[in-house]
Formats: structure tokens, sequence, C-alpha cells
């Protein structure tokens, strides 16, 4: 699709804003890091609530999959008359739609679970297309994360830890609130080199440390020093996203939780 949409997507040297709540600020956070990595413009993500609406931006880009969270309709609604915007969403005529000055729509990307996994990875998909990235290997890569036996047994683990560096730092931050939200569990996310400054105290051999994407190597010695699993891959990080999302449900399944309906969250945030 995207020959179809490209002209709505933001153009190569504008300044870009990116905004969501949750899955979707995450997912900005990586897609600003590759945007700016590859040298396409500046571009910065925000949690829609911290929107810094008097700052100079060619456009601000809005993926909300519901197209109802509220704090996403409220930050679009403050820009100025006129301001282009861009909402990435499922579905026609909601209000960060309306809010917007273009739209772009997944409707086949939708899902029905609470929790996001289809969704995020196919605007991830989309944005690197757009950014000229070959998106054949990590295919490749995503259609034996499918498949693939999990690294570890996650219900040997009590605390889960994921890093990562450039644009996938916004993967790993989407990693462990999978962890959170699908298995209840105590997760957090880094950048990679942030670590060893105060996180690394409480890893031990009840830790597993999931690396997304390369890492320098005498930080993954200084993390198996302290008696946690680290785990890993070659594989493209949007594509280890998918094994992640997949340990996070399996890891629900052996605490006896829902994965889709986790406790006190709804699919869409609309507040009053």
């Amino acid at each position: 699709m995207l020959p179809e949409v490209a002209a709505k997507l933001p153009p190569t040297g504008d300044r870009v804003a990116i905004i969501g709540c949750g899955t979707s600020y995450y997912m900005a956070q990586a897609i600003a890091a590759a945007r700016e990595g590859l040298g396409r413009g500046e571009t910065d993500a925000f949690p829609a609530s911290e929107m810094p609406i008097g700052r100079d931006y060619d456009a601000v880009v809005a993926i909300s999959r519901s197209g109802t969270t509220t704090e996403v309709v409220r930050a679009l609604r403050a820009l100025p008359a006129g301001h282009a915007s861009l909402a990435i969403s499922t579905a026609p005529g909601t209000p960060v739609v309306l809010a917007s000055t273009s739209a772009v729509l997944l409707p086949f990307a939708d899902e029905a679970s609470i929790v996001q996994t289809r969704f995020a990875t196919t605007v991830l998909a989309l944005m690197r297309a757009h950014l000229g990235e070959d998106l054949g290997p990590v295919v490749a890569d995503a259609e034996i994360a499918l498949v693939r036996a999990l690294p570890a047994e996650p219900s040997d683990f009590e605390h889960f830890v994921f890093l990562g560096t450039g644009w996938s730092v916004g993967l790993a931050n989407e990693a462990a609130l999978k962890f959170r939200e699908a298995g209840g569990a105590w997760a957090e996310a880094y950048p990679a080199m942030e670590y060893r400054h105060g996180p690394i105290s409480v890893a031990g051999p009840s830790s597993l440390v999931w690396l997304l994407g390369p890492v320098e190597q005498d930080l993954a010695a200084d993390v198996r020093a302290t008696g946690a699993l680290v785990i890993e891959s070659g594989s493209d990080p949007m594509a280890e996203l998918i094994l992640l999302q997949r340990t996070a449900v399996a890891l629900a399944e052996a605490r006896g939780l829902d994965p889709d309906r986790p406790n006190h969250l709804s699919r869409s945030v609309v507040l009053p």
C-alpha cells in the first residue's frame, strides 16, 4: 500500500513530531530514531499528553489504533488551525482521524485484543518502508520468529529487562510493556549503555535480560556476571519483537492470566 499513501507521509527534510500513547508512543520513539538515523529529517516523539504545542514542526503524526484516545485528540485540537497533521489509525470517522488534516488507515491491522501487537508492527513496517528500508530480510526474520522455539521458559524468571540502541530503544520499551500488560511481570527497559548506570544493581539469577539488536559485548559480559540470563539474537529487532510478544503470552498462560484482557486496562483510554 505504500505507493498509495506515500504522498501523505512526511517527506525527507520535514521537521516532524510523532505522538501516541502506550504502544503507539513506543512505535513513535522507534520511528523517530529510525528517521533521524537515516538522515530523513529532525524527528521527535512524545506521549500525546506531553506534546509541546508551541514548538515549530512541519507536521505532527498521530498514531492511534482505535482513533479514540483522548490525549491524542486533545493534542491535535491544540495545534494551530490548519497545521499539517496525519493520523495513522484503523478506522475512518474517529475523533483522532477527524482532528487531523489527513489520515492513513490500516483496517487489516486491527485486532480484538486490548494488547496491541499487529497494529504496532504494521505501522512500524509502513514507516520503515517509507524511509527506504528493504523489508525483505525483516519479513524473513519475522516468519522465523512466528514458529521458532522460545529462547527461554519465561516462568523460570521473576524479573525481565529489555535493552536497545538507537531505534530499538522504542522496541525495548514496547517489549517491557508487553510483559507488564500480558504477563503481569516486573519488566524494565533501557538504552543499553544506561543499564550499568544503576539498574544493573537489581539483576541476578532470577533476571532475564534480552538484547534487541547488537550491543557492546563487554556490556553483555557484565550482565552475565550478575547471574542473569542474557538473550542475544541476530534477527532484525522488529522481528525479534514478535518473539517477545509470543514469550509474553507464554508467561501469561503460565501464570493463568488472559493475555488479551489485562487487569485495569481497556482498549482505548477515553476521558470525560
